[in-house]
């Protein structure tokens, strides 16, 4: 890969083409390959030794031409460039163009997507799972584009409405700190004991451990005070 130039790409796309019967000639105009059967519309193919936003750019100036455009990158090993072209192919649908990898070892060219209208299937349950977590959310206690680490979910509101309810009455039954909080499952929650501040006393009855007392002091930002 580290030797490998564009150049090396073309005759196993050239090869690819002129298969299915095209014919193909490099860099006509603008275009890296440029292949013709009949008179269907144009197919242009723009190769690269990787991904990079700027032949994203340069496919969809390409479309200017004709509809049909590829990517053409390197094939390369791991898992890393699998998910590399899972998440491109994705990118290239979404925009109409195609997508095909090139193994310079052999010239094997392997077709990932073809350009044409694409339209996703939305996730009814991710988006039902979306608008729950945001309705049960109180206030606004995240910063926009901050990591997952410290990101604060209205589960671990909930948990802090039961910290402070224990902080404050002290170790009670599940039932009454449900009661109190509006938490409903408050019982399996402290439980579970996801964040390791509660303490089991008894059955059904929870207090709250040092790690949850430290807790409490971050409540009133997290809760939307």
């Amino acid at each position: 890969m580290s030797n490998a130039r564009e150049t090396d790409l073309y005759p196993p796309v050239k090869t690819f083409l002129e298969a299915q019967g095209y014919v193909v000639k490099s860099e006509v105009g603008a275009a890296d390959v440029v292949a013709v059967r009949g008179g269907e519309a144009p197919v242009v193919v723009e190769l690269k030794l990787g991904f990079s936003l700027a032949l994203f750019h340069q496919c969809l100036e390409r479309m200017k031409l004709t509809d049909d455009v590829y990517l053409a990158v390197v094939r390369q090993n791991g898992k890393r460039f699998a998910k590399s072209v899972k998440a491109n192919t994705t990118l290239a649908r979404r925009l109409g163009l195609g997508l095909m990898t090139v193994r310079l070892a052999d010239g094997l060219v392997e077709v990932h997507c073809d350009p044409g209208p694409y339209a996703p299937r939305k996730n009814a349950k991710r988006k039902a799972q979306l608008l729950r977590e945001f309705a049960r959310r109180q206030g606004d206690p995240n910063e926009g584009g901050q990591t997952r680490a410290g990101l604060v979910t209205a589960y671990r509101q909930d948990a802090l409405k039961i910290a402070v309810y224990l902080f404050e009455a002290g170790a009670s039954k599940g039932a009454d700190v449900a009661r109190e909080t509006g938490v409903a499952k408050a019982t399996t929650l402290m439980r579970d004991n996801h964040y390791d501040w509660f303490e089991k006393v008894e059955k059904g009855v929870y207090g709250l451990g040092p790690a949850g007392a430290q807790a409490v002091t971050a409540a009133a930002r997290v809760l939307g005070a």
